[in-house]
């Protein structure tokens, strides 16, 4: 006989102890039976994992929100960013009221600016004297 025959059981193997031959269903609940140590392992494994994997699951999704979500760490970035650049836009709109301010006072009745006026009036009314050069400068390079 080779090795991997010694392994195999012969049909007479399978008699009861009364020597009667087995029924299909009994012969079936022997091998279902011999799977119950493996099941009992599995859920055994299961059991033990579960809670774990559980909070694990739960943790992750907490941890992923508190870095993308709507409040999260990356949008906290962003809203930082733009309250720097409103602050910009805010430091540059209040110089350019604080110049128009300056002007406006220098116009004021009570202290005129006879140059200012001067200067407001010939730009209104598009003139210039005929001694005078006129230097035009582009809107974003204004000196005043």
């Amino acid at each position: 006989m080779s090795r991997g025959a010694k392994n195999l059981l012969p049909a007479r193997d399978f008699l009861d102890e009364a020597g009667d031959t087995e029924s299909p269903a009994r012969l079936e609940s022997r091998v279902v039976s011999s799977w119950m140590p493996l099941l009992r392992f599995i859920k055994r494994i299961f059991n033990a994992l579960a809670l774990p994997v559980l909070f694990l699951a739960v943790s992750g999704y907490f941890v992923w929100h508190a870095m993308h979500g709507e409040r999260g760490l990356i949008a906290r970035e962003h809203r930082v960013a733009d309250i720097a650049a409103a602050r910009a836009e805010l430091a540059r709109a209040e110089a350019d009221r604080d110049a128009i301010e300056r002007r406006v006072t220098g116009l004021r009745g009570d202290r005129l600016d006879r140059d200012q006026l001067d200067e407001r009036a010939r730009a209104l009314l598009n003139m210039a004297g005929r001694d005078e050069i006129v230097v035009p400068y582009p809107q974003d390079r204004r000196l005043y």
